[in-house]
């Protein structure tokens, strides 16, 4: 009732408020929430709080007009006597002008009140409630919070206010229920108080959350109050996405997740994303953790995100880094991705390569040739990355102090680049140089390059030195010879002790076992020679010719330079021969040596002094002393004689640092770059392994370095000391030799610039990687049991789980190959991967299996120094069993499926065994139905299996989704079979013995299909019958033709679609009907049709009516043509005026249901309308529907006729007596017409044996408006053809039209009997609907048709109709009407007419009785049904009007008060007869038409209209019936005469008629027109009324009765035998007569008995005359029965007899359908009673009476 406006809601903590332009600050406590109540702005609340007993508190209330119009109000007073305020009085209230009312609260006890004040305006009532409280805690809050939606095991919040409303402190105290928090959970609020609480929602499952969090609060009467807590969690769902990219050697395994990284340079970082999709609509958290690393595995991936949140239908960008350390090792990592609560775990593997640089050298010696001494040759030197990664290399070798020297020594070779370098030969002494000179590349292993050369001078000319005496050398020193001077080997060679071998090198003498070829030279591992040198390490691969000590020496601090003390260095001669050393000195250098040159004996040492002198104070000093040691007899080439003893000189370097910094100075701080690994490569136990760290100058002053290797002795470190030039840098080789799998530390001291304080410890660890190999579920594969012959394959994971590759080999024993089998058996796991390896095992029987595998591992590369193996089993256990499938439903029923459309269901396949099974589904199809058999077995299989093949676990089920799809209207049958897979049975092919069967499937194909059940007509056509009906609108081939398969052209568009392009749509369909609406006057009301579509069908319907405009495209107004033709400019107009509607214009049937559809033709232009409507069938069929109507002129005369061609029933040829058949005229203007049949062609087709075909027995005749006329015509054929004849019918005052009449005659015996046309009728009838009405009828007919088949003439048939009140409360008077005269004599109607109660049922008995020739009977009755209260009206009005008509022709009235005006003559008021004109509307009026109706609308309203009668409701009710000649109906329909009761009166009077009618005389006589037959009639009515008049005519006619009896007498009539029989009846003896009353006559008995003169004669005359009256009853029964009166009235007692029980049945006086009940007599049950309650009877044992013997009660 209140229609309020709410406003904004008022802040909740305080609002400011204005007043008198001082600004005060209230609190929210005392703000009022108003509300708008039709304009005024009041209250909603009005409260006291703080009131005491005894005492008046007031309060105002506030009514402010915020509307633009004044308001008036009143109100009424509270209704309590504690609140009351001032008087009621109306309330106007100007716009934005407040009125103040005051409100007194009386209080008379504590406690609260409440009451309200009620306000009233115009719009309604709105009320302000008045509530006094008491001081106490009141906590509001609102009664729900929604929570946001949560992921489960996350955690969601929200926060909502809780404030205290009462005058008191309050304590609160939360009670929740998992998975809710509440935040504070306890606490205190000051009155006015606010806090916010927040409410922590987190979910352990996914459900829908409804709790109630309950609130306790108060003092010491607790309060409670709940909210509702509502919240939603779902369960997450993520997943990783990483692009697909593909890299060599690279192996995925079984893990779908996989980040390449590919092949990253060493010591760089590459960062790859992971995209985490969350596929759910919350948010994800979730944790990303990294497999836990063993202590020596370096880290190489990373990832900084460790816990995330992944949004809802988001991704999370995961970031992993690869930074790989060291070269050509395979790093495998795995990271795991969980979501909250570990509820889904995905495993992302990365792997990725670490690649380093490739340095290669263009060529591994240099040749110098030989030069002059003083001299310089220079050459280069390629040195090549084919890498891209950057290369750091350095030669070792000090260019300042060497006969050899490189432009750049040291440097960065970028990748995929050559560098040129230059060598410089600069010697100082005629000898000849050799040095082998290693170059180091970090993460690479060292290479080594060959610088020799020879110099000559004047005086010395050694021979010159070239690469195969190096080769030879070299094969010398493996074989021992090297250590002998060149002499001595000549002098061997010479005495054959020495021999040349292939290459020219020396070998000892043959002697020698051939089965020991000599050594030959094998090019060393360049890392194996670089710290086997004898030097660094105490292992060495060839023993040293020439040594020298020490190799490093550090000088310390020399202050004050003068006073350093030189280093003594001691040469050692390790040959038999004497050698020659010279040092190569530098000028410039602060480190000299003394002697230059100096000779040592064989195996003898000689000493040199090292000098230091400095120059600079604070100055670091390096440099490395370069000499050569050669054998002496080598100083000149003459003293040798062989090139194969030629000894290239050794080469001796020493490493000496120096510093001349102050005590009380510091050192060169040292900037510098470290590359250190932190662990060492991995090998295996006892096993080298080897590392490179650079160190990198990036000052600008020389650094000097030095390794105490003492500190460190597990770690070999190479070069021990030296000195990094500025800019320049260090590569140092580690090696290390781990004898175990224990981690071990090694740390290493580096001293820098020659100070403790620069020194940084390399850290280093190591340890020997064992054979260490992880299987998955500690050694055991458990296999589910298994169908025997099948194949089941798991995945089994093992992993590597060592920092070394290793290979692996599977080895499963002989006997187990054919059960168990492994893919792949063997191959190489990299460091730390992980493997999925797939095993099958096929049970061969039914039994359990325990298998046992073996895998043997080694590693990739494997040595004869560590041929270490290991194997590992795993067990598998497994189990062969046997099983079947069966189907849950064995019979599966689709029921009726579209044809074409898809219908799916799903079979459940049940494997009860426990095993799972494989399986193949065959489908076998049969398609039974009138069809071909031939032609469907080809269609293909209409039934699809979502999955022909699969999986059925064990005691478990699966879905199989089946969709069928029939081609065809026929019944499907697929039987289903199944066959377990095998490996020998893998297709179904080879599986098609061993299919089992499985289940039946059945469907039926069906089109969407509907019938028109009935029809009728109403407006302009309601003189229409139904059967006319019919055929206007082709119903009968319509719903023949919808019983028919669509075309499929039909379904080009399956549903309702816009498909055309132009205004006249293509057509699809075969079929084209005549929708005739027929014709009416311009207009009149338009012409109403009702068809009911009824769904016959079992699947539902879809139909619509297209127009034209509904099937066409909507297009843009440029695409659309201008132009058009005249058919389309028809088309338009119609739709466009809406000349044809249908109403509705779509709908959907489902099975059995039934819609009215009305179908309309305007008649607003004169002329024919025609328009294509096509009539669509989802999924079926296409017809287009022909509308047509015709509108004709108001005074016009027209006959409509449907069709130019009319079709007689087809006869049979030699019938005696033809059928009279009608052919009808519709009357469709609004003038009578009478028309005439043109016989001219009739006559001439009786040129055949003058034997009329046609005759034309009613060839004129008149036509009301808007009625049916009938011609009937008599079709006698002589041959068995078709005839035809074109008729003109004539119109007076019309068109005449020509009509071709066909008929056909056919010979019933040559013919087969199935092809005898369908000329019989059956009876039968048509039930009428209630849904198929029009507007304001109120009474219906339970039949809209009835056919009484096939009668013989002078019999009667009748069928019972009941006429239905469908109105609730309106009686309705009925009225049967039969328009044809002739119709009347053979049709009757019991009652004709009656009132009809609402709700009330009147039978109504419809009898035909043909008394004419054989016709076909057509007959359309109508019932009129008006409104009794209408008619009532309108009799009630007639005799008003008719009463008044009388007055007024009587009466007059003169009135002349201007006599001197001329006025026209008129009559006078009341005094003219009002003409019966009807001012009724005129519907659906056409343009032009106004102006008329406001004439006819004046004129009217001046004069009195006489009544007229209400227009009836018409009710057409077809009869068909066919009757025959009885000779005709007895020979055709045997078995149908005792049907029938044949009246001898009718029979007689028939069998001369028939004698007239067939004379060809009296067939003439049909032309004949209608005077000529009032003159036959009126002399034939004369002659017999004059016989019968005539009583000598009577005389002879009974004298020729008593004539004797001729021969001939049984060919007499039956009217003779009638008199004579009622003669007989009369003269019967008074005897005779008496006997049949022999109670009546006492006294003639007595008198018999007197005059018998014995006993004997009287006992033998009572027989006999007890026989005689017995004989004389007997016959006197027959004759009665024999008289056709008697068997008339027998035959009316009985019809009246079930006349009456059906109208009692009707009326549910009598139920027919009951069971029969006995009911005993009073009489027996009161003796009943008499028995049981007299117990002497009982114990006298009394039989019971004969009468209850009889009813079985004995």
């Amino acid at each position: 009732m209140l229609a309020q406006v709410r406003g904004e809601p008022q802040n909740s903590e305080t609002f400011w408020k204005l007043c008198c332009g001082c600004v005060r600050m209230l609190s929210a406590r005392k703000a009022k929430k108003k509300g708008v109540f039709w304009g005024i702005e009041v209250a909603e609340t009005l409260r006291w709080h703080g009131w005491e007993l005894g005492k008046e508190v007031i309060k105002h209330l506030i009514l402010k007009n915020v509307h633009e119009k004044t308001q008036k109000l009143s109100y009424r007073c509270p209704s309590t006597r504690f609140f009351f305020t001032v008087f009621p009085q109306p309330i106007t209230l100007s716009p934005g002008m407040s009125l103040t009312l005051p409100i007194v609260f009386r209080p008379a006890e504590k406690r609260e009140y409440e009451d309200s004040i009620c306000f009233k305006k115009a719009e309604g009532e709105f009320s302000v409630t008045l509530r006094a409280t008491l001081p106490g805690p009141f906590l509001s809050f609102p009664a729900a919070v929604q929570l946001p939606i949560c992921a489960v095991h996350n955690v969601t919040e929200t926060t909502f206010p809780m404030r205290n409303n009462g005058d008191v402190v309050t304590m609160f105290a939360w009670e929740t229920s998992s998975p809710f928090d509440m935040i504070p959970d306890c606490g205190m609020l000051n009155p006015g108080a606010e806090c916010m609480v927040k409410v922590v929602f987190q979910p352990k499952e996914a459900l829908v959350y409804d709790v109630a969090a309950t609130c306790w609060f108060g003092g010491e009467e607790k309060q409670k109050r709940t909210i509702h807590l509502k919240a939603l969690s779902k369960y997450p769902y993520l997943r990783v996405s990483v692009t697909a990219e593909e890299y060599e050697d690279i192996q995925p395994g079984k893990f779908q997740d996989v980040l390449c990284f590919g092949s990253v340079p060493v010591g760089t970082t590459v960062e790859k994303c992971v995209e985490i999709f969350n596929m759910s609509v919350v948010d994800a958290p979730c944790r990303i953790e990294r497999a836990k690393e063993p202590l020596l595995r370096d880290p190489v991936f990373s990832c900084d995100v460790s816990h995330s949140v992944v949004p809802a239908n988001g991704k999370l960008l995961l970031r992993i880094r690869f930074q790989p350390q060291t070269v050509g090792e395979h790093s495998t990592d795995y990271f795991t991705i969980t979501s909250a609560g570990c509820l889904l775990q995905t495993v992302l593997k990365v792997v990725g390569l670490c690649k380093g640089p490739l340095v290669s050298l263009h060529q591994y010696s240099m040749d110098f040739d030989w030069i002059n001494l003083g001299e310089s040759l220079m050459q280069t030197l390629k040195i090549s990355n084919i890498s891209d990664v950057p290369a750091y290399y350095q030669f070792d070798i000090d260019g300042r102090g060497s006969v050899f020297s490189l432009d750049h020594p040291c440097g960065v070779l970028e990748g995929t680049t050559t560098l040129v370098l230059k060598v410089t030969f600069r010697p100082t002494q005629p000898i000849s140089y050799h040095r082998r000179v290693v170059c180091l590349v970090h993460h690479q292993e060292p290479m080594y390059v060959d610088f020799f050369g020879t110099c000559h001078s004047d005086t010395a000319k050694p021979a010159i030195l070239q690469a195969r005496h190096l080769s030879c050398y070299r094969t010398n020193m493996v074989r021992g010879l090297t250590f002998y001077p060149p002499d001595i080997l000549n002098v061997m060679l010479k005495e054959g002790k020495l021999q040349k071998d292939e290459k020219g090198a020396l070998m000892l003498p043959p002697e020698i076992p051939q089965d020991q070829p000599p050594k030959e030279y094998c090019e060393a591992d360049s890392m194996t020679e670089y710290f086997y040198d004898g030097v660094s390490s105490d292992l060495t691969l060839f023993p040293p010719h020439v040594s020298v000590s020490p190799l490093e020496y550090d000088f310390g601090c020399c202050v004050p330079l003068h006073k350093v003390e030189p280093l003594p260095l001691c040469v050692t001669n390790h040959t038999k021969g004497k050698i020659t050393v010279a040092w190569t000195l530098s000028r410039g250098s602060a480190f000299q040596v003394s002697p230059e040159i100096c000779d040592i004996p064989p195996l003898k040492s000689s000493a040199f002094c090292v000098l230091f002198q400095p120059t600079q104070l604070n100055c670091l000093y390096a440099a490395e002393l370069e000499g050569f040691a050669f054998y002496k007899v080598l100083r000149h080439y003459s003293n040798i004689e062989e090139d194969a003893t030629i000894c290239p000189s050794w080469c001796l370097t020493v490493r000496l640092r120096a510093h001349t910094y102050e005590a009380e100075r510091e050192h060169f701080i040292p900037q510098y770059i470290l590359d250190v690994p932190k662990t060492f490569p991995p090998v295996s136990p006892n096993t080298d392994t080897y590392c490179s760290v650079l160190l990198l100058n990036t000052g600008t002053s020389m650094i000097t370095f030095s390794v105490n290797q003492a500190a460190c002795p597990s770690v070999l470190i190479k070069p021990h000391s030296g000195h990094i030039m500025p800019g320049g840098q260090q590569i140092f080789f580690l090696s290390t030799h781990p004898a175990n799998t224990v981690s071990q530390q090694h740390v290493l001291p580096l001293q820098l610039n020659s100070c403790p304080g620069y020194t940084k410890e390399i850290a280093l660890r190591s340890c020997g990687e064992p054979l260490l190999l992880l299987l998955e579920g500690d050694g055991n594969l458990y296999f589910k049991p298994l169908y025997i012959g099948t194949s089941s394959t798991r995945m089994y994971t093992i992993k590597n789980c060592t920092r070394l590759p290793m290979v692996f080999t599977w080895k499963i024993h002989q006997s187990d190959s054919k059960i168990l089998s492994v893919s792949p058996t063997e191959g190489i796991l990299q460091p730390y991967e992980a493997m999925a390896q797939a095993w099958t095992f096929t049970p061969e029987k039914e039994t359990k299996y325990l298998l046992r595998a073996m895998v043997f591992v080694r590693r990739k590369s494997p040595d004869s120094k560590s041929p270490e193996r290991a194997r590992y089993a795993l067990h598998i256990i497994g189990e062969g069993a046997l099983g079947t499938i069966r189907a849950q439903k064995e019979n599966l029923d689709l029921g009726n499926v579209l044809v074409g459309d898809l219908q799916s269901c799903s079979i459940v396949l049940l494997n009860d065994g426990i095993c799972s099974l494989k399986y193949i589904l065959s489908v076998e199809q049969l398609i039974t139905g009138p069809c071909d058999p031939e032609e469907v077995c080809s269609d293909p299989l209409a039934l699809e299996l979502e999955h022909s093949r699969g999986t059925i676990a064990a005691r478990s089920k699966v879905f199989v989704r089946v969709t069928v799809r029939p081609a065809r209207r026929l019944h499907y049958t697929w039987a289903i079979k199944y066959a377990i897979c095998t490996p020998t049975a893998t297709d179904l092919a080879s599986t098609k013995e061993e299919q089992h069967p499985l289940c039946c499937i059945v469907a039926t194909g069906v089109y969407p299909t509907f019938c028109i059940r009935d029809a009728c007509s109403a407006g302009s056509a309601s003189g229409i019958s139904r059967l006319h009906l019919w055929k206007l609108f082709s119903l009968d081939t319509l719903n023949e033709y919808l019983e028919q398969d669509p075309a499929p052209s039909e379904l080009t568009y399956r549903v309702p679609t816009r498909h055309s392009t132009c205004l006249i749509p293509p057509v699809h369909t075969p079929l084209l009907l005549d929708f005739n609406f027929g014709a009416a006057p311009i207009g009149s009301e338009p012409t109403l049709v009702m068809l009911l579509l009824a769904n016959k069908g079992v699947v539902p319907v879809e139909w619509a009516f297209l127009f034209p405009f509904d099937q066409k495209m909507d297009m843009e107004h440029w695409a659309e043509n201008a132009e058009f033709i005249p058919h389309e400019l028809h088309q338009m107009r119609i739709q466009d005026n809406q000349l044809f509607s249908v109403s509705p214009k779509s709908g959907k049937l489902l099975p059995g249901q039934e819609e009215s559809v009305q179908l309309s033709h305007r008649h607003d232009f004169i002329g024919t309308d025609h328009l294509p409507v096509l009539l669509k069938v989802s999924y079926g069929h296409e017809i287009l529907l022909n509308f047509s109507g015709v509108t004709v002129e108001q005074d016009q005369r027209y006959i409509h006729f449907a069709s130019t061609k009319h079709f007689f029933t087809p006869i049979a040829i030699g019938t005696s007596q033809p059928p009279t058949q009608i052919y009808e005229l519709y009357n469709g203007g609004s003038m009578p017409v009478m028309f005439e049949v043109q016989l001219d062609n009739i006559v001439r087709t009786q040129d055949n044996f003058q034997h009329p075909v046609f005759i034309c027995l009613t060839p004129r005749g008149e036509i009301p408006p808007g009625t049916t006329g009938h011609i009937e015509w008599i079709f006698s054929p002589l041959e068995a053809k078709i005839y035809f004849v074109d008729v003109v019918i004539h119109i007076l005052g019309g068109e005449s039209a020509l009509i071709t009449f066909q008929g056909e005659g056919y010979d019933p015996n040559a013919i087969e009997e199935t092809d005898i046309p369908n000329e019989i009728l059956f009876p039968s009838v048509f039930p009428g609907s209630t849904r198929l009405t029009v507007p304001g009828q109120a009474a219906a007919l339970s039949h809209h048709r009835i056919c009484l088949g096939n009668i013989p003439d002078c019999t009667k048939a009748s069928q019972l109709v009941f006429l239905n009140s469908i109105s609730e409360s309106k009686a309705v008077v009925f009225v049967w009407r039969i328009s044809n005269f002739k119709d009347k004599k053979v049709l009757q109607i019991a009652p004709e007419s009656g009132v009809l109660q609402p709700g009330e049922s009147i039978p109504c008995f419809i009898t035909l009785q043909p008394s004419d020739n054989a016709s076909f009977y057509s007959i359309d009755l109508v019932c009129e049904v008006y409104i009794h209260e209408s008619l009532v009206q309108y009799k009630r009005d007639l005799q008003e009007w008719e009463k008044e008509k009388e007055r007024q022709a009587v009466e007059f009235t003169i009135t002349e008060k201007d006599l001197r005006t001329k006025k026209k003559p008129k009559s006078p008021a009341g005094v003219s007869t009002l003409p019966p004109i009807k001012n009724r509307p005129m519907p659906n009026q056409p343009a032009g038409h106004f102006e008329r109706r406001l004439l006819l609308d004046k004129e009217a309203s001046l004069v009195w209209v006489k009544p007229e009668p209400p227009k009836p409701i018409l009710l057409h009710l077809g009869v068909t019936a066919r009757s025959y000649p009885i000779e005709d109906f007895f020979s055709n329909f045997t078995l149908e005469s005792p049907k029938y009761f044949l009246s001898r009166k009718l029979v007689d009077g028939s069998r001369d008629r028939d004698r007239m009618e067939m004379d060809p005389k009296w067939l003439s006589l049909a032309a004949a027109s209608k005077q000529e037959w009032e003159i036959v009639t009126d002399i034939l009515t004369g002659v017999i009324r004059g016989l019968l008049e005539n009583t000598q005519f009577h005389d002879i006619l009974r004298r020729s009765l008593d004539e004797p009896i001729p021969y001939f007498s049984q060919f007499r009539c039956e009217e003779s035998a009638e008199l004579q029989d009622r003669r007989q009846c009369s003269t019967i003896p008074s005897s005779a007569s008496q006997d049949l009353y022999p109670e009546k006559d006492g006294e003639t008995k007595e008198m018999r008995q007197e005059t018998c003169p014995s006993n004997d004669l009287l006992d033998c005359w009572e027989r006999m005359s007890e026989i005689l009256h017995h004989k004389q009853l007997k016959e006197q029964k027959e004759m009665m029965s024999r008289q056709p009166a008697f068997g008339t009235l027998v035959e009316q007692v009985l019809e009246n007899t079930l006349r009456n029980i059906l109208i009692e049945a009707s009326r549910g006086e009598v139920v027919l359908t009951a069971r029969p009940r006995v009911i005993q007599s009073l009489s027996v049950l009161r003796w009943i009673t008499a028995c049981h309650c007299q117990g002497c009877l009982c114990k006298r044992g009394n039989p019971l009476p004969k009468p209850l013997s009889l009813l079985g009660l004995s």
